[in-house]
């Protein structure tokens, strides 16, 4: 970027005099800028001419010449930012914001939170980490899984305020009285985002790739094939009935992407750029649901900013701030749950915890009040009281059980559960038990090869629209569940798994779930620790702010009032 390059000379020529005038020769500047004098000369007459400076230059070789500067690089650095974000030059933008963390905060923050762009409504959301890459099937994180529900669609989805799955790229469905076929008549106005209509070849193609997946292919174990029996249509034949089959397709998991593109889908925004610097999506114009309000949604990947020292924005990851600098005093919480979601404690069968000994230490975990001393910021988590609403934990009688003297546990992300294994070390010391601490640097136990070693595990179990579904998922899908349970339990499990998706009517297929749950944590196998108390917070400007399932917001239904008469933000 050579705009950036005359910036970064400019700076070096400011900074001996933190802009004021300077007595100097062209030789000095040519040595403060590493070129020769000739370029020295050539770059001070362009900086002239952009208004940044003036040189007086005095005849006589080594005479001293007067450099006054007129702007500061950090103002010229602003006017360039709001150039190239205007021309919707978003890399050069990022390359522009290289700097100290509280120099980026006041660069950064006029052009954070909701904004119009050439009569464009953005919205652009600061970001602690670099989102990983949008693969098929499984992605580990909440803001991958949110990602792949906007930029991709399935034959069915979730709606907001409703447990049960909606048409998406299928507008109906039906079901054969056996329950072994079922067919998805697709819509005729289907486009990918490249704006080439969508074929049901290409979707079959798409989802056969999904079952090459080891997870997928076990989420989707009853299935025998899938085929087209005639144009916009698709049919699943079963192995056995699976009245689940609406809920597994209206998972992101098993969202569609072009079989020649899996970064192209015709979810309702394109993605247009992934960096580890910038995410940005725009709408999709041949979208076949309701269209988004907003244009173009970024997330910028700003580590820096998320010092707290620095009293920006940006806060924990399940706690989403919007806005701009001079619009903290005015952010208001717009939308605030307890996660369905929870963090969660496992046991290993046949280990070393017996099951009276796994209770003791379930009890003593829920019941010490070890959740609530837990310093975290307050606010951040609530301790479990039940699996999901309705779902009670069990309550034993105390008994006095002794511990083993040692025991070894194995967790990964979040943070959070960094202070829980160490919380729980120093308890579980204390009645005499050494405990052992593995972590697992990841979101999942995927390549953890070490965890059928474990006495007890700690994860985080996401939970998404349809809660029971979502749990049900967990138990075929999740790499923890060979590691916990031995061979007859796990051959137990998925025919108690088989059995209960055979039900049509959804209340007696959730009750049949929870009877599931609630034996596996009686019997010291799971239990949850604590819920997280997502936030999202937003200046008034900023509307259709709802929290969903994961924590985020439905970028389709967020949008933003016009600027006033010549105040259109930059």
């Amino acid at each position: 970027m050579r705009l950036l390059n005359r910036l970064n000379q400019f700076q070096r020529l400011w900074q001996p005099s933190a802009g004021s005038p300077q007595q100097t020769t062209v030789a000095e500047l040519a040595a403060r800028c590493f070129c020769s004098e000739r370029h020295a000369r050539s770059l001070l007459r362009q900086l002239e001419e952009a208004g940044w400076l003036t040189w007086q230059a005095q005849s006589g070789r080594g005479k001293r010449g007067t450099l006054t500067f007129l702007v500061s690089p950090q103002s010229v650095r602003a006017g360039m930012m709001e150039k190239v974000l205007r021309l919707g030059e978003h890399h050069n933008a990022l390359a522009l914001a290289q700097l100290a963390p509280e120099q980026l905060r006041h660069l950064l923050t006029p052009f954070l939170g909701g904004q119009w762009q050439n009569d464009t409504p953005t919205l652009r959301i600061p970001y602690y980490r670099p989102l990983e890459p949008l693969t098929p099937g499984f992605l580990p994180g909440r803001a991958e899984q949110h990602l792949a529900n906007q930029i991709f669609a399935g034959l069915t989805r979730f709606e907001a305020a409703s447990l049960r799955p909606h048409g998406d790229l299928a507008h109906h469905w039906e079901v054969s009285s056996d329950g072994l076929t079922w067919r998805f008549y697709l819509r005729s106005t289907l486009h990918w985002h490249d704006g080439k209509p969508v074929e049901t070849a290409q979707l079959l193609t798409s989802f056969t790739h999904l079952l090459t997946l080891p997870a997928l292919r076990q989420l989707f174990s009853s299935v025998k094939t899938v085929d087209s029996p005639h144009a916009r249509c698709l049919r699943f034949t079963l192995f056995r009935p699976d009245y689940w089959l609406p809920w597994r397709l209206a998972s992101y998991c098993s969202f569609l992407a072009h079989p020649d593109d899996n970064q192209t889908g015709c979810g309702p925004f394109r993605l247009t750029a992934f960096t580890p610097e910038l995410v940005r999506l725009e709408s999709h114009e041949f979208y076949h649901l309701q269209h988004p309000l907003l244009k173009a949604v970024e997330y910028w990947i700003t580590p820096q900013l998320f010092d707290r020292a620095l009293g920006t924005s940006c806060r924990h990851p399940v706690q989403i701030a919007l806005g701009q600098e001079e619009e903290l005093a005015h952010l208001r919480p717009v939308s605030n749950s307890i996660s369905l979601g929870f963090c969660y404690l496992g046991v290993r069968q046949a280990g070393r915890l017996s099951i009276a000994q796994a209770r003791r230490l379930i009890s003593l975990i829920h019941q010490s009040g070890m959740i609530d001393a837990l310093p975290l910021d307050e606010g951040l988590i609530t301790p479990s009281r039940e699996m999901l609403p309705g779902w009670e934990l069990p309550q034993w009688p105390p008994q006095a059980v002794q511990l083993p003297p040692r025991l070894t546990l194995f967790y990964h992300l979040p943070v959070e559960l960094h202070v829980m294994a160490q919380q729980l070390r120093e308890q579980l010391a204390s009645l005499g038990c050494e405990l052992t601490l593995h972590f697992h640097d990841a979101k999942n136990w995927d390549g953890c090869g070490e965890l059928g070693k474990a006495d007890m595990v700690m994860g985080d179990r996401l939970i998404g629209e349809a809660p029971e579904y979502t749990l049900e998922q967990w138990l075929r899908c999740d790499a923890l569940w060979p590691n916990l349970l031995t061979l007859a339990q796990q051959q137990h499990l998925f025919a108690t798994l088989d059995s209960v998706q055979r039900y049509p009517d959804d209340e007696t297929r959730n009750a049949a779930l929870k009877a599931v749950f609630y034996e596996m944590m009686s019997a010291g196998i799971i239990t949850p620790l604590f819920n997280y108390r997502y936030q999202i917070s937003a200046p008034p400007g900023i509307n259709g702010v709802e929290l969903n399932a994961r924590g985020w917001f439905d970028f389709t239904r967020a949008w933003l009032p016009p600027p006033e008469q010549g105040k259109e933000a930059g």
